[in-house]
């Protein structure tokens, strides 16, 4: 029996990349191309997928984590020029209780990080980095990830600025 699979494309700085599926790359790693929008699409085996969809949502630059989004519908600002820096993926209805879903982000200056999976961020956040390409696979519920989960997601830690006043003004 055909299981079901994941479809999907990332917009490159002028247009969508082909589709693709099951942990295939989606984007330019190591070209450094960034993304500006995601497609993703659940695609049923030999069973229909009933209730079954995939949800998902982009962090992108200046803008900060975009609304969530389902079904092939485009998450981020594809052709705006400002780069995806993290991504969010969840399965929802009766798919959800027998496939996890995993996904990982090559990401400028790091490389492929490890593996998220069911709706934690994969990417980074806070450091200017840009996603370039991305994989994304369902394993099997109690099945083995795809690879190492222990670093899926770099977030800078937040920074306090101050300044002291000294008789007469303001120090930098």
């Amino acid at each position: 029996e055909a299981p079901p699979s994941v479809t999907y494309q990332t917009y490159i700085s002028g247009g969508w990349q082909p589709t693709v599926a099951d942990k295939a790359t989606s984007g330019l790693a190591g070209q450094g191309k960034k993304t500006e929008g995601l497609r993703v699409s659940l695609k049923a085996g030999a069973q229909s997928l009933g209730n079954s969809s995939v949800k998902y949502r982009t962090y992108l630059q200046t803008y900060g984590w975009q609304s969530w989004v389902s079904n092939g519908a485009s998450s981020a600002k594809a052709g705006s020029g400002k780069r995806m820096e993290a991504i969010e993926i969840s399965l929802t209805g009766d798919i959800s209780s027998q496939y996890d879903i995993y996904y990982r982000s090559y990401v400028t200056g790091y490389g492929w990080l490890d593996w998220a999976c069911n709706g934690q961020s994969a990417g980074s956040a806070g450091y200017a980095k840009r996603i370039e390409a991305i994989q994304i696979v369902l394993v099997k519920k109690g099945g083995a990830a795809p690879g190492s989960t222990a670093t899926p997601y770099k977030e800078a830690p937040p920074s306090v600025t101050y300044q002291t006043y000294i008789s007469g003004g303001w120090q930098p």
